[in-house]
């Protein structure tokens, strides 16, 4: 991943990238994302289809919404984030364009040259936006790590044999030993 440029980019700067061409904004800064891997997709998938089998199944009202899919976290032009997995409660939050405000849940899924991208900036990011849960799976370590900013628990650390339980939801635990990359 290219470090940031030295000028302050808007989200005019994002929609006019090549067609293709994938990227996010944090506080002004472009951040060119690569292509994803097939594991990278496979654990997407994974994750995707346990919870929307599970929002399906319950009649909840929150929807999951796979990358690309835009996040407009701040009422500014300078941040525009493309989660790998945003779960959303707040139907009002939801356009045409993507989601305006936190998601409940977000989950990114670390490729070789996001870690800090994913383990620093984002995680400040989000935090400070008002998501609620975060999960970083990071493939290489075969791990997870939850955050949970509403708790006093505020990270905790899984691996890919673990039946991770899902903290905006009571009763919903994905099993990554389930998992087959």
């Amino acid at each position: 991943m290219p470090l940031p440029q030295d000028q302050t980019y808007t989200i005019n700067d994002i929609y006019a990238l090549p067609d293709g061409e994938r990227a996010e904004l944090i506080d002004g800064q472009i951040y060119y994302m690569a292509p994803p891997s097939t594991k990278h997709q496979r654990i997407l998938s994974f994750l995707h289809l346990n919870v929307a089998d599970f929002i399906r199944k319950n009649n909840g009202s929150c929807e999951v919404f796979p990358a690309p899919f835009a996040v407009f976290l701040n009422k500014d032009v300078t941040t525009y984030v493309e989660p790998d997995i945003s779960i959303i409660c707040d139907s009002d939050k939801i356009n045409d364009k993507g989601c305006n405000g936190a998601p409940d849940w977000i989950i990114e899924i670390v490729s070789p040259g996001s870690q800090s991208h994913d383990y620093v900036r984002k995680l400040n990011l989000y935090m400070a936006s008002g998501v609620r849960e975060y999960w970083i799976v990071d493939p290489s370590t075969q791990s997870i790590t939850v955050y949970l900013f509403e708790s006093s628990v505020f990270a905790q650390r899984y691996t890919f044999t673990d039946n991770v339980k899902v903290g905006i939801y009571n009763d919903l635990y994905i099993d990554f030993s389930q998992l087959n990359i």
